[in-house]
Order: structure tokens, then C-alpha cells, then sequence
């Protein structure tokens, strides 16, 4: 996958996609450079009005949930109570959700997630993060052709892409469902771009984008 490039100025929103579930570290401070990229994304998501999917926590999840706000938009949120995992962050009393999809496992959590979102936007984080986008990735092959794109924001995306075509066993597919960004224009731009590609048929026989687009 090459690194992506607007090819056009984006004014229009994708006809076909609404949720954007946002994927990220969870313990990280509201002064810090990640919260606030995080933060300028969802603002610009909301005002062209995209709603925001997150995990309701801390961090990531937060400075999403607070920028959508900032621009008057719509989140919802996946959240889990956990009785029995002392190292999971759970529910943030601060991210403010329109909606709370309360789950009762770690696994039922990710995989409403991955439901409710129609593309996502996966910033930097740690374990967490990494199965996240390990599963997204796993899914958007399995049902390529009518399959959930992946937006990777961060210049170090390109480091680990190339380390896993270098070592790993990729298919010509599993580079066609994911594009790295750098700013929040260029996330919008990738979500219609998705649109283009899929409605011209670049992704196969693919059913547009929905949150019933698979079944899990």
C-alpha cells in the first residue's frame, strides 16, 4: 500500500458511510500531542457529519468522544464493566456518549465495535489497539468485497506495514482495505476515496458499507 495522497479536494461526504469507530491508547493525558490529533480528527469527522464509535474510555477514546462534541456531533459508545480484569480501563464518568452499548465481555465489546463502525480509524496505542486492529484487518479479508476499510493514522504505520509485507504471508487483497493519513483532511478524503473505489468496483463485488455489512 502506498502512502496516501489526496488526490482532490474533499467537500464531499461519503453518500453510503456514517459511523467511524476510532481506535487508540487508552492511557494517555489530555496535554499530550496524540489526545489532540485525536481530538481534531473527530471534530472534523462530526462537522461533516459522521457519527463517532469509541470504547466510552479514557484516552483515545476520550479526546474522540470531545471533539465530536466540539463540533456538535453524534457518539456512541461500546462500554464494559469488568469485575475481573484490573488492568482494563472500563467507562470514562468525562466521555459523554448519545448512546451506550453496554457489553458484557472484552470479546462481545471488540466485536460490537467492529459492528457499529463502518470504517476505522486506528491512531497509535498498545496491546489493546494492536489486537483491535489485528482483528479489523483479519475481518476486512474474510469478507473482502463487501468488507469494512481500515484508515491507519500516523507516519509510523509505514514502518510496521512494511515489516509485516517483509515477514509475514500477505494476499494482494490485504493491501487494498487500508490507507495511512497524516491529518484530519486526509481521513475524510480516504473515507470517499473508500467510496469511489468501491462503488468503480476496485474492492470486488462489494455490498456498500453498513453496520449490519457483516455478520459477526
Amino acid at each position: 500500500m502506498k502512502f496516501f495522497k489526496a488526490s482532490r479536494k474533499c467537500d464531499l461526504r461519503a453518500k453510503t458511510i456514517k459511523n467511524i469507530a476510532i481506535f487508540g491508547y487508552a492511557n494517555l493525558g489530555d496535554k499530550e500531542e496524540l489526545f489532540q490529533e485525536v481530538f481534531n480528527v473527530s471534530k472534523r469527522l462530526a462537522e461533516a457529519d459522521y457519527t463517532i464509535v469509541n470504547g466510552g474510555g479514557p484516552g483515545v477514546m476520550l479526546a474522540a468522544s470531545l471533539g465530536a462534541k466540539k463540533a456538535d456531533g453524534k457518539v456512541i459508545g461500546v462500554t464494559l464493566y469488568p469485575k475481573d480484569m484490573k488492568n482494563f480501563e472500563g467507562k470514562d464518568p468525562k466521555n459523554l456518549l448519545d448512546l451506550e452499548i453496554k457489553t458484557e465481555t472484552y470479546i462481545e465489546r471488540t466485536l460490537t465495535l467492529m459492528k457499529q463502525g463502518q470504517v476505522y480509524v486506528i491512531f497509535k496505542g498498545g496491546t489493546g489497539t494492536i489486537s483491535e486492529f489485528g482483528m479489523a484487518w483479519g475481518l476486512a479479508r474474510l469478507y473482502f468485497g463487501h468488507h469494512k476499510p481500515l484508515i491507519l493514522y500516523g507516519k509510523f504505520w509505514h514502518k510496521i506495514m512494511k515489516a509485516f509485507k517483509e515477514n509475514m504471508f500477505l494476499r494482494p487483497e490485504e493491501e487494498k482495505v487500508y490507507k495511512i493519513v497524516e491529518n484530519p483532511e486526509e481521513v475524510l478524503q480516504a473515507i470517499y476515496d473508500f467510496e469511489c473505489e468501491i462503488d468503480s468496483g476496485e474492492h470486488g463485488d462489494h455490498v456498500k458499507a453498513s453496520t449490519e455489512g457483516f455478520s459477526i
